[in-house]
């Protein structure tokens, strides 16, 4: 993530809106956005520029954007990489109201969709292997470095933003676009490793937690047909995992129904964002079997144990989103099954409640921001 090569570029205040100023020459205007100077202000309204279209891009008046944990990390300066001002964002869902001279992918008119990149060096062997994610000089939607304006890039908590067309995704009309917003994060980090891992009929597939990234996990694999189980502290969650596509509940902290599923499964999408350990999930494996850690960042407290995973030849590895191809055929897959988040809208206004709900795990499953509430 180009996250830690950022601007220093002037912040000036006027009419109690901030705006970052570009440091070139190059035509842009000022759109609303929402956002925050420090880790321990709220997020409010301010101006930021973007670039006037070139050749390639595409300008989206952006419709709905979801809310990440991410955006609230960032916000916050958790993973201590932050450069303010930070403008969140990169679950978006837009019209597209112009394009550039030499784009062919989009039109005016198309309901279209941003993930959580925007730019790529288009050259390494990633890139060139549909695998823009782990480019090296991946540039995010937010927080990375905007090469035209030679500033930190702003994500969706605005009116409009423009992407250069190869960034940008074609959205299935008949689906709620709403729900779809939560697709380009959440739905992508878990789909891009059922799709490596090769999920299908025969498949036995656990899932980790029940969150945003859970209960998308949950949904697809049961669109791709595998036999899907929750892995759960609570048992107030088996309704909600059952209606959303699980054929089996198991109790992580009931020591009899750990030991029964002991060696089950193909594929654990481990999905929870905090500290934890993965000891007892590596264990229901199968032989051959891969615990993927999807939601957590950072040193693991209890260590691995890797007798089991040596005795039985079994892995943990980590997986990041997934490129922009593989993310429309996410989006097409949707399309086809009809699948999208689980939502709660609410104003740009009402974001700095939603980060605290979010804390608390209060939202099923995930916030979207109705962005008319930033224009009107």
């Amino acid at each position: 993530m180009r996250g830690t090569k950022q601007s220093q570029n002037v912040i000036k205040t006027s009419n109690k809106l901030t705006k970052l100023k570009p440091t070139d020459k190059m035509k842009t205007k000022q759109v609303k956005a929402y956002g925050t100077q420090s880790p321990e202000a709220d997020l409010k309204e301010v101006q930021i520029d973007r670039r006037e279209v070139l050749s390639k891009d595409v300008e989206i008046d952006i419709l709905y954007c979801g809310v990440c944990h991410s955006d609230l990390h960032f916000a916050r300066n958790d993973w201590g990489m932050t450069q303010y001002p930070v403008v969140p964002g990169h679950e978006i869902v837009g019209k597209v109201t112009k394009v550039g001279s030499a784009v062919s992918k989009h039109k005016v008119g198309d309901i279209v969709a941003v993930g959580c990149l925007v730019d790529s060096c288009r050259t390494c062997s990633s890139c060139k292997n549909d695998l823009e994610q782990y480019c090296p000089e991946w540039v995010g939607t937010y927080g990375g470095f905007d090469k035209h304006l030679q500033t930190n890039t702003h994500g969706g908590y605005s009116e409009a933003i423009v992407v250069d067309e190869d960034f940008v995704l074609q959205v299935p009309n008949h689906l709620d676009l709403a729900g779809v917003a939560p697709v380009l994060c959440a739905g992508i980090t878990t789909w891009s490793p059922l799709r490596y891992w090769n999920v299908n009929k025969d498949s036995k597939v656990a899932v980790v937690g029940l969150g945003g990234l859970g209960h998308m996990a949950i949904k697809l694999a049961h669109a791709l047909g595998a036999h899907v189980t929750l892995f759960s502290r609570s048992t107030n969650k088996i309704e909600d995992a059952k209606a959303l596509g699980a054929h089996e509940v198991v109790i992580s902290t009931d020591q009899s129904q750990m030991e029964k599923a002991m060696g089950q499964f193909d594929l654990i999408l481990d999905t929870v964002p905090y500290e934890h350990d993965f000891n007892p999930y590596i264990a229901t494996l199968k032989t051959n079997g891969t615990l993927v850690v999807l939601g957590y960042l950072g040193p693991l407290d209890p260590p691995l144990v890797t007798v089991p995973m040596i005795m039985g030849r079994k892995s943990i590895a980590g997986s990041l989103i997934g490129g922009i191809a593989e993310t429309q055929e996410l989006l097409d897959f949707c399309g086809k099954h009809n699948i999208t988040s689980d939502i709660e809208v609410v104003n740009i206004q009402d974001i700095n409640t939603a980060y605290e709900r979010m804390l608390k795990s209060d939202v099923k499953y995930r916030f979207v921001i109705d962005m008319k509430s930033l224009k009107n």
